[in-house]
């Protein structure tokens, strides 16, 4: 029986809401007793946070959690949690001899107790078990000046690709004393700007009641002392208010910042994913936002090669990415997800097809991106600095979502600082500025 404090690895995949999960299981690990490892052959437990959104990432954790048992020590342990072990628990338990437990996302309360078993601890603890990971407030200091924060859990919604009802259930939003207290802990630590994420951001606090929504939410949030920005990611473009575009531009400490989930420009391909709307209404949301935010930025992401889509779908999406002159966009394959109705549509595209696809459109937008970058020449923008890599300052300005937009560079600064810069060049996804005296 192991008396010291055993030791755990952590390595987390997938997206931002993955890795506010791995934060909070890693600040309930030190609740009870656990050492951080420092290298993964040192660890007494191994942790894979798995993803399991589309095949590609399935391939990813598969790849991960093999790699991970080839290089930990021979008596550690080996533990799957995060969205793949929620989805596959049974079957990745059988098929994979290398791990020794799998805990889904409905089973993280019983985690502690898991690897208590595992690592043969028996501390004595006087805490109560772990609360539903989703209301933990408690994360480690973060190494950015950024934070994720999510405010909700699972999707209500029923697009016709997506498996994430699947796995993480109906949607489930916290109260707002409950996100503030996360958002005080995490400013106290040094965190400037904030990152709200959710499947379906904008449908925040409909399951609780909350006649203000995420409006609301903004709104208390914004008294928070040494908050200096609130982002929103992922906004289903049929819960975009006016309520909600007007409180992103007028709200001072909210970046006017919209990440639109449009998906498809094509109505018959739309009313196939069980999505609303069409180019038309995108543009027209588009233009809504722009009349109430004139310096918003945008980013979107389509699916390509969504079953039936044709070559005349995809000049159609060309003409709307060259109309709605998005700051950012993203294009990826259509993935079958297992249990989805669109995994049994007929009219599948050849790969060979998608991916000619996926260059033009993505090539296409590059130029885009490139344009409305050369716009910000001359401009004066409010920027973090979030780290300083080989003797150049990265920083983001609200035109730059963290960690998937391009960044811009800096004549000076250090992590963390808040200044105003004035853009003096752009190359691409990047822009250089100077900092203004």
């Amino acid at each position: 029986m192991t008396t010291d404090a055993p030791s755990v690895w952590l390595t987390t995949l997938g997206c931002a809401k993955n890795q506010v999960d791995s934060d909070k299981i890693t600040a309930q690990l030190a609740g009870a007793g656990y050492r951080e490892a420092a290298a993964i052959d040192q660890a007494d437990v191994v942790m894979i946070n798995t993803c399991a959104f589309i095949e590609a990432a399935r391939r990813e954790s598969i790849e991960s959690v093999l790699d991970a048992a080839g290089r930990k020590r021979d008596d550690a342990k080996v533990v799957v949690v995060g969205c793949m072990a929620q989805r596959y628990e049974s079957d990745l338990a059988q098929a994979l001899p290398e791990v020794d437990d799998v805990v889904g996302l409905n089973r993280y309360g019983e985690l502690i107790g898991r690897i208590d078993a595992l690592a043969q601890w028996e501390p004595i603890r006087l805490a109560s078990s772990p609360m539903d990971i989703l209301y933990e407030v408690r994360r480690p200091a973060p190494s950015t000046p950024f934070a994720y924060v999510k405010v909700a859990e699972g999707c209500d919604k029923i697009c016709s690709f997506c498996a994430i009802p699947q796995f993480r259930g109906k949607q489930r939003s916290r109260p707002p004393v409950n996100i503030q207290s996360e958002v005080v802990d995490l400013v106290d630590k040094g965190v400037g700007e904030i990152v709200l994420v959710a499947q379906d951001l904008a449908s925040y606090g409909r399951d609780i009641d909350a006649p203000g929504g995420l409006v609301d939410l903004l709104r208390f949030l914004s008294d928070i002392d040494g908050l200096r920005r609130l982002r929103l990611l992922y906004l289903y473009p049929r819960e975009i208010s006016d309520q909600l575009i007007a409180e992103m531009a007028d709200n001072p400490l909210v970046a006017p910042y919209f990440d639109l989930s449009l998906q498809h420009s094509s109505p018959s391909l739309l009313r196939a994913m069980k999505r609303a709307g069409s180019g038309e209404a995108h543009l027209e949301l588009i233009a809504r936002i722009r009349t109430a935010a004139e310096h918003a930025a945008m980013r979107s992401s389509f699916i390509v090669g969504f079953p039936g889509e044709t070559e005349g779908d995809v000049d159609e999406l060309v003409e709307f990415i060259e109309s709605a002159q998005l700051d950012w966009a993203g294009f990826f394959p259509f993935s079958p997800e297992e249990g989805t109705p669109a995994a049994d549509l007929p009219g599948r595209v050849p790969e060979g097809d998608v991916m000619e696809r996926l260059r033009r459109l993505q090539a296409l937008q590059d130029g885009v991106t490139a344009q409305r970058n050369s716009e910000q020449i001359g401009h004066r923008l409010e920027v973090v600095v979030d780290t300083i890599e080989d003797g150049s300052v990265v920083a983001r300005s609200h035109r730059e979502a963290p960690e998937i937009d391009g960044v811009i560079l800096l004549d000076e600064g250090e992590r963390g600082d808040w200044l105003d810069v004035e853009v003096t060049g752009a190359y691409g996804q990047e822009l250089v500025a100077e900092v203004v005296r």
